[in-house]
């Protein structure tokens, strides 16, 4: 237990920290793409030690694998609800940005905060783990150089398990946007962990480019090339393979009435980047790059006339 409320420690500084900055950087606007940066911190720094846990914490530390969900859980909805709508996401800033709620150089620089921000983070961890407070930071330090990495499948599979839990998680935050604060930060943080226990012999399912960028891309058994492949590009690629998939959603979730489909071979598959396939199952349309909306239409309440309003009877 030991290692644990040294971890716990270590849990509340970064919320501090992300907490601290975000006050601070509320009295000057201009400077809200930092928030970003803190936000991005605070989640890889966090999700550092909960791997720190996962890792060595079940055999050095007696913790099982429920202690690891419920802090992975916790770390999440205290993420969610300190850091609000600076989620540390560069996907979700890209997504604002094809929905026309950001310009291009502020999507830029949020962008980069993330990424800074996550390697921060790891610089952060890893003199944590050189203090060696308990046990398990002592063997993690020794095993920092040799890490264990986070894709345990062919680059292929984790290219389509990372597309397919980011198509997911897309689809998921659109629809819960609009929606109280307290329901968005529970749903997502559920969602994030059922997400990662489901995906943990796979990708363990970061849906977030700098997120995986700090958990392991310096970890040896792949190339930089094909860990971009899998946790940067996958999440901007989906694929389903046909039409019934794509109505499932619909169905399910129909923002308004559907369009007349066409028609199409079921052989063929449809491939579209992942964040924008749910943005355009969402909304019918991207905003940035077209406005015609493909998928729903508005039915008018009122009918209008084919012929023009009629004279009074006098």
């Amino acid at each position: 237990m030991s290692g644990l409320n040294a971890s716990l420690g270590y849990f509340l500084a970064c919320v501090v920290l992300a907490a601290s900055t975000r006050t601070l950087l509320k009295k000057r606007p201009r400077l809200g793409f930092l928030s970003e940066l803190a936000s991005s911190f605070m989640l890889v720094a966090c999700r550092m030690e909960v791997q720190t846990i996962v890792e060595v914490g079940e055999w050095a530390g007696g913790l099982g694998p429920d202690v690891t969900l419920t802090v992975l859980s916790a770390v999440l909805l205290v993420h969610g609800a300190v850091c609000g709508d600076h989620s540390g996401n560069p996907g979700l800033s890209v997504t604002r940005f094809l929905q026309l709620e950001a310009a291009g150089a502020a999507t830029a620089l949020a962008v980069g905060c993330h990424f800074l921000g996550a390697h921060l983070a790891t610089l952060a961890a890893q003199y944590y783990w050189s203090l060696e407070l308990t046990d398990m930071h002592m063997i993690k330090n020794l095993m920092s150089s040799d890490c264990s990495t986070s894709l345990l499948v062919s680059p292929t599979q984790g290219f389509f398990t990372e597309g397919v839990c980011a198509l997911v998680f897309h689809l998921v935050h659109l629809f819960l946007r609009r929606r109280a604060a307290l329901i968005r930060v529970l749903s997502t943080a559920a969602l994030l962990t059922f997400m990662s226990h489901a995906a943990k012999g796979y990708t363990s399912a970061y849906v977030n480019p700098s997120l995986a960028y700090g958990l392991t891309f310096h970890c040896p058994g792949f190339t930089f090339t094909e860990y971009a492949l899998v946790y940067w590009l996958a999440p901007f690629t989906g694929k389903l393979h046909t039409m019934g998939k794509v109505s499932s959603f619909w169905t399910v979730y129909p923002p308004n009435r559907v369009k007349k489909k066409k028609k199409m071979d079921t052989r063929d598959s449809l491939c579209s980047p992942g964040m924008i396939l749910a943005l355009l199952l969402y909304m019918g349309h991207i905003p940035r790059i077209f406005a015609k909306n493909l998928l729903y239409f508005h039915k008018t309440r009122f009918r209008v006339r084919k012929g023009g309003e009629k004279e009074k009877k006098k």
